[in-house]
């Protein structure tokens, strides 16, 4: 009995291998042809562009592991089911529970491995990534950011951003320093916030100052609210803010707790956090998923259909937890739940092909 353990486990890391290198040359390759035109454009060398896609790597097998490993065991439960393995097997007296034992065995150790590979490699390699594509080819270093704090300098002026809200397109505890020719400080704005409203910003609980050198005068206004000339749109601020993937779990629990503590709403970076946890796990449901779906007597299935039933349920999955999220990022559902729900509903699922193949 233990051949037959030793014989799956061979079999489903070998196939998760090659559909992993598989698909991570495809993912490399059709990035590179997107972003080469960047890349000249910026003149880099070309050893810092093999470096960019080479960080990315991590951050690509972290993401296509669930799927790999779905295919794989339904590869191999195909082929065993072609040949009538599996008919032998349970003629035998030998369960699909017993089959489920090495696969739940990889499942679980790549559980772990994705989730050390997302918490210790991923940020360090994303950070890098990252700060390639913005400073040595958008070349966007007049954009400074350092947690959640955002420095911006522009033509005569430089800006100050407490806090960038991605769901909204707000931006919190904003000040706004413009300077004269001999870079002397002649305007100054303070406001609470800023919305970014059809195609302009407009800014509320504005504190104006404004400095005269020549006739030493200083005045100070108030506005309850008032449209700002602010050249960066949001797109380009979210490109410089900190991103949940480049911060492991500590880093964005403690990221959130600043955040909270000054005020402001943290639930896109609470359900990034959750997700941290969630999506690692995928890996162990979809082996539980393979084995149900691939382990039915089903003779007159080709493998191809396998497949085609396996890229059914990866991408049904990816849309709905993608749905998940959306929701917990607009405050519809908590961040638990909203990171979380996609993977009960594909774990109940794959009890019931379990069920089914049995």
């Amino acid at each position: 009995m233990y051949l037959i353990e030793k014989y799956v486990t061979k079999e489903i890391l070998k196939y998760f291998c090659i559909l992993l290198a598989t698909v991570v040359s495809i993912y490399l390759a059709v990035d590179f042809f997107e972003k080469i035109d960047n890349f000249m454009e910026a003149g880099l060398p070309f050893s810092k562009i093999i470096r960019f896609f080479y960080l990315k790597i991590p951050s690509i097998v972290a993401r296509i592991a669930p799927v790999g490993i779905l295919l794989a065991i339904l590869v191999v439960f195909g082929l065993m089911n072609k040949n009538n393995e599996i008919i032998a097997l349970k003629s035998s007296g030998v369960s699909i529970y017993y089959l489920l034992k090495p696969v739940v065995s990889i499942g679980l150790f790549l559980s772990i491995l994705i989730f050390l590979l997302s918490e210790l490699i991923v940020p360090i390699t994303i950070s890098k990534v990252n700060r390639i594509w913005n400073l040595e080819v958008k070349k966007r270093s007049s954009v400074v950011s350092k947690g959640k704090n955002i420095w911006i300098k522009d033509n005569h002026a430089i800006y100050y951003i407490t806090y960038y809200n991605p769901v909204n397109s707000t931006i919190f505890g904003v000040t706004l320093n413009f300077f004269d020719d001999e870079f002397r400080l002649t305007r100054r704005i303070d406001a609470k916030k800023g919305v970014f409203e059809k195609g302009r910003w407009i800014f509320y609980e504005i504190i104006e100052q404004k400095f005269d050198k020549k006739n030493n005068n200083h005045r100070v206004a108030f506005h309850e609210e008032r449209e700002e000339l602010f050249h960066f749109l949001p797109e380009d601020i979210k490109r410089v803010v900190k991103k949940s993937e480049e911060m492991n779990l500590l880093e964005l629990s403690e990221y959130i707790k600043n955040i909270e503590n000054e005020g402001y709403d943290a639930s896109v970076y609470k359900v990034d956090l959750y997700a941290k946890l969630s999506l690692p796990f995928v890996c162990f449901i979809m082996c539980l998923v393979g084995t149900g779906v691939g382990g039915r007597d089903k003779r007159k299935e080709s493998l191809s259909v396998s497949i085609c039933y396996g890229i059914g349920i990866v991408f049904f999955y990816w849309v709905f937890y993608s749905f998940c999220l959306s929701l917990g990022y607009g405050e519809m559902l908590t961040p638990f739940v909203a990171a979380w729900t996609a993977n009960f509903i594909l774990l109940c699922f794959g009890l019931l092909a379990l069920l089914n193949a049995e």
